[in-house]
């Protein structure tokens, strides 16, 4: 299977993002997301275990999850 990239987010009234579109054009949880890339599914991020043991997804290339454009 081709390795996919995150091309576009979706957040929640929070602010915070909940899913992402991959290259593919799959809409993904941010859960789901954190699982394909511990596996190597999804390339171009990076899995980050802060220190209060909170495990985000960062992008590789340093730029920010919110410069994606919205999946709607």
């Amino acid at each position: 299977m081709e390795q996919e990239q995150l091309v576009a987010i979706h957040k929640n009234n929070a602010g915070e993002i909940i899913s992402f579109q991959t290259s593919s054009g799959r809409i993904i949880s941010y859960r789901k997301a954190l699982m394909e890339a511990s596996t190597g599914t999804i390339s171009g991020v990076n899995i980050n275990e802060g220190g209060d043991g909170m495990i985000s997804l960062v992008s590789a290339d340093g730029s920010a999850f919110e410069q994606y454009p919205d999946i709607y």
